[in-house]
């Protein structure tokens, strides 16, 4: 079950420039989940979220979100899976991914060259450093600053 998540305070809306910048989080861990939105939504972010990676996909097609956080391992798509068919996609292809995974399981050199995969995190992470991570990859975007989704180079 899909939710979409906003920031209700048009305070922290108004002066962050975050505030219009929306972040897909696909992962089969509810507490991943809450965890990952509450920090974004502190944030300013708008936060989507799903419970595998074909519904991911399905929201990012959708709601063209600046940044997608994904598990690796999921049930019905994997996190790798996910970020194939989102570089597949013409209008999903230049969003940034940062995928999550257990220890133990490891990505291969060659899937790390989908170009779409900017960076992958071990569980347990640090929220404080998925923020700034999350952050830097958003500030690097061309247009960030307006809030609009475009390519990364």
């Amino acid at each position: 079950m899909m939710k979409f998540e906003s920031q209700p305070d048009a305070a922290s809306q108004s002066a962050s420039p975050t505030s219009r910048q929306r972040i897909l989080v696909v992962d089969d861990e509810a507490h991943i989940v809450q965890v990952l939105s509450l920090k974004l939504r502190n944030a300013g972010y708008d936060v989507l979220t799903a419970i595998d990676g074909e519904e991911g996909f399905e929201l990012a097609v959708q709601h063209r979100p600046n940044l997608i956080i994904t598990d690796f391992q999921m049930p019905y798509m994997t996190g790798l899976e996910l970020c194939r068919e989102l570089a597949a996609n013409p209008e999903t292809a230049g969003i940034p991914v940062v995928i999550l995974t257990a220890r133990g399981y490891a990505l291969d050199p060659e899937d790390l060259t989908i170009g779409n995969i900017k960076n992958v995190l071990s569980k347990p992470f640090s929220p404080r450093a998925i923020m700034e991570l999350i952050q830097r990859l958003l500030q690097s975007q061309p247009g960030a600053q307006a809030g609009n989704r475009s390519e990364v180079a």
